[in-house]
């Protein structure tokens, strides 16, 4: 038995961090994976029945960070910003005029005392506007690992030990400006970096706005407002126009136009009335209606799917690995490197002086009369201050997350990172029928039973949660024909059909013998049952089911990516030809069971291809599961979320489309960050190594660097 956790996560600020948490939590016995996502500071976890979220929550702690559950992600996001917001100001109402003291006295113009004005505001920045960041290297020195504020914070503090010993009279000229110059531009970035997460956080925001607070109760004739808490399973809730729906459940009176539009993107508002379905999360435009409460608390389907989204965005994708493997070592890689530069140019500044001079020319920070302790130290803090993992850190994450936002805003939710990265790759798509290219809404068109044994067979259909069984019990309903009797022995195998025994008499209900024999009806694409009573032939029942308007031009679109396009279905060869030929799909497959789907899965796998199979989620779940990409279609309540890796909320087979080109330009986007991340590095850090880099030039790069990471992925909300 499998236990699924989702969290969040405080103190992290590198993608070191996020190895050190994930690290942490690898080494629990029974724990089988785990994802942790810097943009959103949250992490998911997948473990055995003995694993408890205590057990992880101490494993993090260990490592210097803290697990909690109290908050969602988005909360805890505000929280920082508005944090990192403070931070920033003090810090600038500081620094600035500090600045400009320097500018004067290094004009010409005597400041008497500003070393001394330097080291109190400088101490200041540090150790109050800068004291998180100092705790977060400290907490990482002590739990023996690194991360990018130890950078900061030895850069920062190395520089400010300039000003003391310059006050202290030794030959060296004070950084302590440079000091509090670094800690502003750090706090601005993290300030930048927290209001874009925070955006980027907006649909999560707007999927938890949804949720109602609470329901309207009928109790004996009486309604009562009721937290949604405390609503149970089976009670009555009224929802009158203009009222969200608080609860998953069935519509046992009244009538309503039902706009659905935030949840499932469809744009019209949508008619339902008794028996139909309704989820929790879309709002009643007109009329009123009484819905028998069917799901509660974590099971209902706007909790369903901020969980999803959480859930996706905290997932990872195969090109991190590499990211992954480089910030393992970034950190001990890049100290060794800032030491190399101080030696370097401390037992070397004379004899390199005239590079230094030659550099002036092109880049005029560099100071060419410093000495050879200056330089070696303005080298070291460069170096250091340039080489922060930020953008390396937020290149993936930042992707996944706006990615992610902007499938659920389509309707579309996408469980983890490898189906964002797999989707563009995909060659084969395999299609259910019913419900998929179908609309699902399945009539009874005509029989040849008596009112008797349809009501057998309906009490035996009752069993099934097959659409065309419900087809058949809606029908009999409707026609007020349906009487509750005992059957026995009801047994159903998947993809011929379902039998049941009443008074000592075997019925089955399933395909017919010999198709040919109702040749008309399955040209006219309907599905035909024949029922049997003890083995002999009693009658049948014809059913109906029409195309969804679009499918036709969804299908013709994804032809046009070079993909080809297949049907898999339990139906009879001449109505699975006939469906398809309205539609030009290219291959079909009739008549074959759930397990012969996963063997056409495995056909197309053999012969190198990589399949999306995308079917209703109930009985295509070993499909979903076989295929590389499984996409399960269906409304709120009726969704599989376990066997999918993509869910579609509402029946639109258009959002696959929405899906493969999400996927291209996700991953586009990712290379293209951490293409920049790793140029970034390449080039600054040499350069900053050989003193042609202030720190503050150093650090502004950085942050630029940051936020190019995030302004791109950014644009991937900009998706048509």
């Amino acid at each position: 038995m499998e236990k699924k956790f989702s969290f969040s996560v405080q103190g992290m600020v590198c993608a070191m961090c996020v190895k050190n948490v994930e690290n942490a939590v690898k080494k629990l016995d029974g724990v089988k994976y785990v994802s942790v996502n810097l943009a959103t500071q949250k992490a998911f976890v997948i473990a055995n029945d003995n694993i408890s979220f205590e057990d992880i929550k101490k494993a993090i702690e260990k490592a210097g960070y803290k697990a909690t559950m109290e908050a969602h992600t988005e909360d805890l996001i505000e929280k920082q910003f508005q944090e990192a917001k403070r931070n920033m100001n003090l810090s600038l109402y500081i620094t600035i005029p500090l600045m400009l003291l320097m500018i004067i006295h290094m004009s010409g113009i005597h400041i008497p005392y500003f070393i001394v004005i330097e080291l109190i505001a400088s101490t200041a920045v540090i150790f109050i506007t800068g004291r998180k960041m100092l705790r977060n290297a400290w907490v990482a020195l002590i739990h023996s690992h690194t991360n990018m504020d130890t950078l900061l914070s030895i850069g920062a503090i190395s520089a400010w030990l300039t000003n003391i010993l310059a006050i202290l009279g030794l030959d060296v000229l004070s950084f302590g400006t440079v000091a509090a110059m670094i800690i502003t531009l750090n706090l601005i970035g993290r300030y930048i970096e927290s209001r874009m997460k925070s955006n980027a956080a907006k649909e999560i925001r707007l999927l938890i706005s949804l949720k109602a607070n609470t329901a309207n109760v009928l109790n004996n004739e009486t309604i009562i407002e009721t937290p949604i808490d405390a609503v149970k399973l089976g009670e009555i809730i009224i929802i009158r126009q203009g009222e969200k729906i608080p609860l998953d459940g069935k519509i046992i009176e009244g009538k309503a136009s039902i706009n659905v539009s935030m949840v499932t993107g469809e744009p019209l508002p949508v008619y339902k009335t008794v028996n139909d379905n309704v989820i929790s999360g879309t709002i009643v435009e007109n009329g009123i209606i009484n819905v028998k409460v069917e799901k509660v608390g974590e099971d209902t389907f706007i909790n369903q799917m901020i969980k999803l989204v959480e859930e996706a965005q905290s997932s990872k994708v195969p090109i991190q690995a590499l990211a992954d493997k480089i910030t393992r070592y970034f950190v001990p890689i890049v100290l060794i490197l800032a030491l190399l530069s101080f030696v370097f140019w401390f037992f070397n500044y004379e004899l390199y002086l005239p590079f230094l001079h030659k550099a002036a020319n092109i880049f005029p920070w560099i100071i060419t009369d410093a000495g050879a302790l200056s330089t070696a130290i303005f080298s070291f803090v460069a170096t250091l201050v340039i080489a922060c993992p930020c953008a390396l850190g937020l290149a993936t994450p930042m992707a996944l997350v706006t990615s992610s936002g902007v499938a659920a805003k389509k309707g579309l939710i996408i469980k983890n990172g490898e189906a964002i990265q797999m989707a563009k790759d995909i060659n084969v798509i395999l299609f259910d029928k019913t419900g998929t290219i179908t609309t699902g809404q399945l009539t009874v068109v005509d029989h040849n039973l008596d009112d008797e044994v349809l009501n057998v067979i309906a009490n035996i259909e009752e069993n099934s949660i097959h659409p065309l069984a419900k087809a058949i019990v809606n029908y009999v309903i409707d026609k007020a024909k349906f009487n509750k009797i005992t059957i026995t022995n009801v047994e159903e195998i998947s993809g011929q059909g379902i039998k049941g025994e009443f008074n000592n008499d075997i019925f089955n209900i399933g395909k017919p013998i010999y198709a040919e024999n109702y040749l008309n009806f399955l040209e006219n694409g309907e599905t035909v049952l024949e029922i049997t009573k003890n083995d002999e032939l009693i009658g049948y029942i014809r059913i109906s089911d029409t195309l969804k308007s679009n499918s036709a031009g969804i299908i013709a679109k994804i032809k046009e990516l070079g993909l080809i396009t297949a049907m898999v279905t339990g139906d009879n060869e001449i109505t699975a030809h006939t469906i398809a030929n309205k539609i030009s799909i290219d291959e079909v497959w009739a008549g074959v069971s759930p397990e012969k789907k996963v063997d056409i899965i495995r056909k197309y796998q053999i012969e190198g291809k990589k399949v999306m199979m995308v079917g209703d989620g109930i009985n295509d779940a070993a499909a979903l599961k076989a295929a590389e990409i499984g996409v399960a279609i269906g409304t709120g309540s009726d969704l599989t979320i376990e066997s999918a890796d993509i869910i579609i909320s509402k029946g639109d087979i258009s959002k696959i489309l929405d899906a493969i080109n999400l996927s291209k330009l996700t991953f586009k986007k990712i290379k293209q960050n951490l293409f920049w991340a790793f140029i970034y590095n390449i080039i600054a850090v040499p350069m900053a190594m050989m003193s042609l880099l202030h720190p503050i030039i150093a650090e502004a790069a950085m942050l630029l660097s940051s936020i190019n990471v995030i302004y791109n992925s950014g644009r991937i909300k900009k998706m048509k």
